[in-house]
């Protein structure tokens, strides 16, 4: 009985021989090497070379890969793991073979692909076949003679896969032409001659995942995403696992890869309502994946909710009306320093984005609740636990205008959000929360209109903390207890796109205006431009404009039944 698994040890020579005919299965991830570990590859390679060239009998080590192959004598295997690397060797032998001499080059050419023959009938083979996406864009740039120098030349591209294998084939392009015409033809000789690869053998997908995790020792990890991508579309009967693997792969890519290994933490914490206590590949197994048929999964809960994940991100949604107002709430929830309201925040989109009153009302209160929590210095599992019992309440179709309703607050909450409001909001706040909501405080005061591009943005106090005892700050605050009472207080806040200068925090009033808070009499900040209105800054008026400033975000989050 032949042994269900095989591992032999091969040199590139062998590997890239007639014994094997690689193929990338449809349900594996885009080419995702960037020039980090390319340089990894052709530092250790070059090194080994340039170290071992009067000793031809110590091979280099180059990892493994696991394919499932057959018991037969056909060359033809998928791979499973391995296929970074495979592709980056491929792209080092084509950089190499356009740096080298005709004659020495087409030699490079039989490890790349075997030509047909018309004589024969026969067509090219080519020794490694990417995904269908990139097959025919890596067979024209990387592996047919010419290719390479037409794919240095080319300008950016739209996938990161294609981008990936370019930047990295101008790195070795870069760094081949650094080497001798006789150190290139060293370099190729070591790596077809003296690098091996273990090549681990299985018949089918499930024994061949059971080892890649222990055997891929170089390459870039798989994620999450890539184990359940093969879990899920390899369970799809073949007539249809393309048609699937498509549209995993078009929303992965269209998110992004951090991005799309986000929307299954996301969707995992949806179903899970709870705090994650395991992986995420443990927990979408345990909580979303074992409810659903593969292609149901993929249909009714990954495309969907991702198309919304997308949506709500990027506070692009789309309506006939409403749209404009819903998309301002996403913008700042999105600047939140914590994404846990997420969740819900996709679970009831995935049922009501064509009901734009009811997304307008959803999201006006989401953004309440958030800031509130953002506020009161709510911890994590507090937020965990309010927003999961609110992902509960929406799947049930609760009535969410309940003052029952995780959504809302209560009368507690909002005496709590308003007492850090109307206090010292600087000194209770850490930076990116105060700077969080006293944008949100400016964009109220613009009506809305306000636009925050920019690189640096922080909170300054226009009163200093440390007055000098012989300045006009001093000759204003008289009381030096009442000085200390406002001068973290909302009413003392001004915003810069600027890093803080303690020098310049106090310098007097008059000088600050024009040099500190301002770019020639100007500042895009509507707070800010309050200051720069008034010749003095005196108790009375820093007093009026906490007045008015609390009445804002009092009146926007909807904090006035805590006087009940």
């Amino acid at each position: 009985m032949a042994s269900p698994l095989s591992a032999h040890e091969q040199p590139i020579s062998k590997i890239f021989g007639g014994d094997y005919v690689f193929e990338i299965p449809g349900f594996q991830r885009p080419y995702a090497w960037t020039v980090e570990q390319a340089r990894d590859l052709f530092d250790d390679i070059w090194d080994a070379a340039r170290s071992q060239e009067d000793d031809d009998s110590t091979p280099y080590f180059l990892g493994s890969i696991v394919l499932i192959k057959p018991e037969s004598t056909a060359p033809d295997c998928q791979v499973v793991d391995g296929q970074q690397r495979l592709t980056t060797i491929t792209l080092l032998l084509s950089a190499i073979r356009a740096n080298l001499a005709t004659e020495e080059g087409r030699d490079i050419t039989q490890l790349i692909y075997e030509k047909g023959s018309q004589i024969l009938g026969t067509q090219d083979r080519f020794r490694l076949a990417l995904r269908s996406r990139d097959l025919e864009f890596f067979q024209t740039y990387v592996q047919r003679e010419g290719g390479f120098v037409k794919l240095v030349a080319l300008g950016e591209q739209n996938s990161d896969s294609r981008q990936n294998l370019r930047r990295n084939a101008l790195y070795f392009d870069e760094r081949l032409k650094e080497l001798t015409a006789e150190e290139r033809v060293t370099l190729a000789q070591f790596i077809v001659t003296r690098c091996f690869l273990v090549a681990v053998s299985t018949p089918d997908l499930d024994s061949a995942y059971r080892i890649f995790s222990i055997l891929n020792s170089r390459g870039l990890p798989l994620a999450p995403g890539d184990i359940l991508k093969a879990e899920i579309v390899g369970a799809i009967e073949d007539s249809q696992r393309d048609a699937y693997t498509k549209k995993w792969e078009d929303l992965e890519e269209s998110l992004g890869r951090d991005q799309f290994s986000e929307l299954l933490s996301l969707i995992r914490m949806i179903y899970r309502k709870a705090k994650p206590k395991g992986t995420v590949l443990k927990e979408f197994r345990e909580h979303v994946a074992q409810s659903y048929k593969p292609k149901q999964l993929v249909d009714d809960v990954i495309v969907p909710i991702g198309e919304v994940f997308a949506e709500l991100t990027d506070a692009a949604y789309v309506s006939s009306e409403r749209a404009e107002i819903v998309n301002e709430h996403l913008k700042w929830l999105n600047r939140l320093e914590f994404n846990d309201w997420l969740p819900p925040a996709l679970a009831f989109a995935v049922r009501h984005r064509n009901q734009p009153k009811k997304m307008e009302a959803f999201f006006r209160d989401l953004e309440r609740l958030a800031y509130s929590m953002l506020v009161r210095k709510s911890s994590i599992n507090d937020r965990i636990e309010k927003f999961s019992r609110l992902t509960k309440e929406v799947e049930n179709g609760d009535d969410l205008d309940s003052t029952k309703s995780a959504l809302q607050l209560s009368q507690a909450e909002q005496a709590a959000t308003y007492k850090v409001l109307s206090g010292p909001l600087y000194d209770t706040l850490a930076a990116r929360a105060r700077s969080a909501v006293l944008l949100r405080l400016d964009a109220l005061m613009s009506g809305g209109g306000a636009s925050y591009d920019y690189d640096t943005i922080t909170v300054e106090h226009v009163l200093p903390q440390n007055p000098k005892a012989d300045s006009k700050w001093v000759e204003w605050f008289t009381d030096a207890q009442k000085r200390l009472e406002v001068v973290h207080s909302l009413g003392n806040l001004a915003l810069l796109t600027r890093k803080k200068n303690a020098a310049a925090s106090n310098w007097d009033f008059e000088r600050k205006k024009k040099a500190y808070f301002a770019k020639d009499g100007v500042s895009p900040f509507v707070l800010t431009t309050q200051v720069l209105e008034h010749a003095d800054w005196t108790p009375s008026i820093v007093e009026a404009r906490q007045k008015q400033l609390c009445e804002k975000l009092e009146s926007h989050w909807r904090l006035q039944n805590r006087k009940a």
